[in-house]
Formats: C-alpha cells, sequence, structure tokens
C-alpha cells in the first residue's frame, strides 16, 4: 500500500506562489504516476497535474499551463507542485493521488492541503 502526505498549502496574495510538497512512503515501487487535483466549493474536482514515476509530466489543465509546474525528486520519493502567478480562482483544497502500475485509476490519495488566494 502507498501512503501518500501533502502539506504546503496556504493563504497568499494573488499573483503570488505557494509550493505543494507530496510525500509518498510504502510501497513506493507500485507507482506509475502521481497527480495533483483540486476541487473548491461546489465544484467538481479537477486534475491538474501528473508525473511518471520514472520521469516525464503529463498534460496539464488548461486553467494552470505556463504557471504551475510538477516535479518530482524520487530520492526524497516526493512530488511537488510549484504554484506561481496565483489567482483568486485557484482557491481550492489540493490533493495528490497515486496511480499504480496495472490500475487506470488513481486509488491512493492523501488527506490534502488547503490554498486561498485572496483578491
Amino acid at each position: 500500500q502507498v501512503q501518500l502526505v501533502e502539506s504546503g498549502g496556504g493563504l497568499v496574495q494573488a499573483g503570488g506562489s505557494l509550493r505543494l510538497s507530496c510525500a509518498a512512503s510504502g510501497r513506493t515501487s507500485s507507482i506509475y504516476a502521481v497527480g495533483w487535483f483540486r476541487q473548491a466549493p461546489g465544484k467538481e474536482r479537477e486534475s491538474v497535474a501528473a508525473v511518471k514515476w520514472s520521469g516525464g509530466t503529463l498534460p496539464y489543465a488548461d486553467s494552470v499551463k505556463g504557471r504551475f509546474t510538477i516535479s518530482r525528486d524520487n530520492a526524497k520519493n516526493t512530488v511537488y507542485l510549484q504554484m506561481n502567478s496565483l489567482k483568486p480562482e485557484d482557491t481550492a483544497a489540493y490533493y495528490c493521488a497515486a496511480r499504480q502500475f496495472g490500475s487506470r485509476l488513481y486509488d491512493c490519495w492523501g488527506q490534502g492541503t488547503q490554498v486561498t488566494v485572496s483578491s
């Protein structure tokens, strides 16, 4: 089983930056990819970005292209989401999730971290 713990959320003014971290533990050898998702109140969960555990990013959501960057440090079993030029509409609970080899679903989820962008 894989466990994920997010950190790095907080309150920031519009135009500011935050870096989220997703630390993985357990059977990390079973991870195919790690993705970041977000969900704002009253809205559906949105896929933001994802990275293959072996390297290589997957397509970003159009809403964050050019502003957010996903990266991973396999030595630390950690995936990062660098968020720049933040907008109030980026306010949401952010979750990381792991997709394991042989699965089409992201089925291991962290507890989430809140990002609030003030105007």
